[in-house]
């Protein structure tokens, strides 16, 4: 009897063990917010994926193929929602920051002011799919992403084309032209000079919108833009506008394409030498 009771007495104290064990290290890992507790990789990418309008389901999917790129190409990346990480304290540590399916207002005026502060230093920045339907009153941010976006149409199938001649990294692995399923975005006017890298056929699929209170759409014609990058005030930015639905995330097509976007930006390295003569 004294031998059963000493048993489990032994088996209490090793399961408190176990969990005090793993309540620290939940703990531990919960702290470690900054890069400075990480061990040292090739650049550090930010992830942030606040929202103040439409809340993308996809963002959880895109989060995870944005982990997976971290360990695939071994760079260190903390993924946050919180915008008070936008601080020049936070920011020294990182090299690109990624607006994942953002929407809305999402920074004040203090962080909007320690983003700029980060991309004149000569940091990356890139934004994925609505990244472009955020801080629509900040003008300076607007010019980061190169384009506004207006209006949608039902997700449909359209034919994907790589812009001719183009020999950015994170387009090597693709096809000149393929089918695609996702959420086309219509998008307002170029803001700055901008280097394409695909296109949508706007024949392969129908772009008609109507959303009622007179928000219409009709596509953009011949030339229908889904992906670019450009320097901007001292930094770099690179945007893609795929990326709504959970399964493109499980595309390497998507997720090398992004990965050339945020080795760009990071790094400045993945161009040829006459682009960085003839669009630089």
């Amino acid at each position: 009897m004294s031998f059963s009771l000493s048993r489990f007495a032994y088996k209490g104290w090793l399961l408190s063990f176990v969990v005090l064990a793993l309540s620290m290290a939940t703990v531990q890992k919960s702290n470690a917010t900054g890069f400075d507790t990480l061990p040292k990789k090739q650049f550090n990418v930010l992830l942030f994926t606040k929202t103040a309008g439409w809340h993308h389901k996809s963002q959880t999917e895109g989060v995870k193929a944005l982990e997976g790129l971290a360990d695939k190409h071994f760079f260190n990346l903390i993924w946050h929602e919180e915008s008070h990480y936008f601080n020049d304290d936070y920011l020294k540590n990182v090299d690109v920051v990624v607006f994942l399916s953002t929407t809305g207002d999402i920074l004040n005026p203090k962080e909007q002011a320690a983003l700029e502060r980060f991309v004149k230093a000569g940091k990356g920045f890139v934004g994925i799919h609505s990244a472009s339907d955020t801080e629509y009153d900040w003008a300076w941010y607007q010019k980061l992403v190169g384009r506004t976006f207006n209006i949608h149409p039902v997700i449909q199938t359209g034919v994907l084309s790589k812009v001719p001649n183009t020999r950015f990294i994170g387009l090597n692995h693709m096809p000149q032209e393929m089918l695609w399923t996702d959420e086309w975005y219509e998008f307002g006017p170029e803001l700055t000079k901008l280097n394409y890298l695909l296109t949508v056929d706007e024949q392969s699929y129908n772009p008609t919108a109507d959303w009622g209170n007179n928000k219409t759409g009709s596509g953009m014609g011949a030339f229908h833009p889904i992906s670019w990058y450009h320097n901007y005030d001292g930094g770099r930015s690179f945007y893609t506008a795929l990326g709504h639905t959970n399964a493109v995330y499980k595309s390497e097509f998507l997720t090398e394409h992004i990965y050339g976007g945020i080795y760009w930006a990071a790094t400045g390295k993945g161009l040829k030498k006459w682009q960085l003569i003839n669009n630089q």
